[in-house]
């Protein structure tokens, strides 16, 4: 299998890793904001977001992992941490006794409210207003192709 790699070019390598830089120090600097102003970890704030996008507030364990590609036992500790936080409930899944849900409770709505305005104006000043209208449509453009091929594959 490694007989005949196809190694990246110096422009190829120099795109991946400006790339993997970026999207480690945005990410790194948006955890740090969120953590520091608000008291979640992005951790958390992934999880709210993901209960607070869905009508009711409630998602199974394996849907919400899923959706943050997480490991089951990530999945359940992290929620275990949450829970011990007052930000989410667990429910017992009726129709399957091996599943629950994650259910938001009135803290965790009170804790992304307060952190989503924090959290947008950050990813407004550190990313947003650095692209052109016509990048942040290429962008866009791109990252839905690359993820519709991640889903395909998966």
């Amino acid at each position: 299998m490694t007989d005949r790699v196809n190694w990246l070019t110096a422009e190829e390598q120099h795109a991946w890793r400006s790339f993997v830089r970026l999207h480690e120090r945005l990410i790194g600097r948006l955890a740090h904001l969120l953590q520091t102003e608000s008291g979640l970890a992005s951790a958390d704030y992934a999880v709210l977001v993901n209960l607070t996008d869905v009508p009711d507030g409630r998602q199974r364990y394996q849907d919400l992992a899923r959706a943050l590609e997480w490991e089951k036992s990530r999945m359940s500790h992290h929620l275990a941490r949450m829970i011990r936080r007052g930000l989410v409930a667990r429910e017992e899944c009726a129709e399957d006794g091996r599943g629950a849900f994650a259910v938001i409770t009135e803290a965790g709505r009170e804790a992304i409210a307060a952190a989503a305005p924090l959290h947008v104006q950050a990813v407004r000043s550190l990313f947003l207003d650095q692209l052109t209208a016509d990048e942040l449509r290429a962008l866009a453009e791109i990252s839905v192709r690359v993820v519709d091929t991640l889903d395909e594959d998966a």
